[in-house]
């Protein structure tokens, strides 16, 4: 079965825009660390949680929390900064991914250059190994990203899906991009590297990604925590995995 790991950044949203600054201890809602044990009662295989520089959203209590109290794998989604990478090899997640991060962009929008930083990743790559962290790289479907992807030695990519989200509704954008996506998944397993996916995800449009093989995890958030609004985190989590199942590898 396709796995289901659950972004839970836009539960901690909520929650900042009204606590902003509240001392740590003090009970605030909604709890990110709640939902995250909720998205595992209800059958999810992960939780994803981004640690951003100016920590808009989830902050380091969250994931020293989440580290504690979840059964199943912290993948920690970050930049490649000191200050991030440190904390990190603190916490020992059992998997990060790494990512863009730029300040003014709402979520993240575009994959990692891992071709333009190929040392820096290689060398950061091999300490989170060192530490027994799996390294994830969160990249656009392009053939030179893939291939330097491998050479860094990460054992993940996550293939961006934004594209092929937002071209869903017009047939012939959204074929070429799942396209590329299929290309890209191949070429990654050929590469010896496993193969996650996300951002923009929706029960809608998941179905599609079926087409793309080799799939381990998709990644979703945004999509569970807006459905969960109308029809509750459980049941949000569950219809996802009722469309995953079909996955046929």
């Amino acid at each position: 079965m396709l796995k289901l790991g659950v972004n839970i950044d836009h539960v901690a949203t909520l929650r900042q825009a009204r606590y902003r600054g509240a001392p740590t201890d003090r009970q605030v809602e909604p709890d990110p660390v709640a939902a995250a044990l909720a998205c595992e009662q209800a059958g999810c295989h992960g939780i994803t949680a981004h640690l951003r520089e100016d920590r808009r959203h989830i902050i380091d209590n969250d994931v020293r929390r989440l580290r504690d109290s979840i059964r199943t794998r912290l993948n920690l989604e970050m930049a490649n900064t000191p200050e991030i990478v440190a904390f990190a090899l603190e916490i020992k997640p059992a998997i990060v991914c790494l990512v863009p991060e730029h300040r003014m962009e709402v979520t993240t929008e575009g994959g990692l250059d891992v071709a333009g930083q190929e040392a820096a990743l290689t060398e950061l790559r091999r300490r989170m190994n060192d530490a027994g962290i799996e390294v994830s790289l969160f990249i656009d479907p392009d053939p030179a990203q893939i291939d330097a992807s491998a050479r860094v030695g990460a054992q993940f990519i996550e293939l961006h899906t934004g594209r092929f989200a937002d071209h869903y509704h017009r047939k012939d954008a959204r074929n070429e991009e799942l396209q590329r996506l299929i290309r890209s998944a191949r070429q990654a397993h050929a590469a010896g590297l496993l193969v996650n996916a996300g951002h923009g995800l929706t029960v809608e449009n998941v179905a599609l990604i079926h087409l793309v093989p080799h799939l381990v995890e998709l990644n979703i958030g945004h999509s569970l925590v807006s459905r969960a609004i109308f029809i509750g985190l459980d049941a949000a989590i569950r219809e996802m995995l009722g469309v995953l199942q079909n996955y046929p590898g």
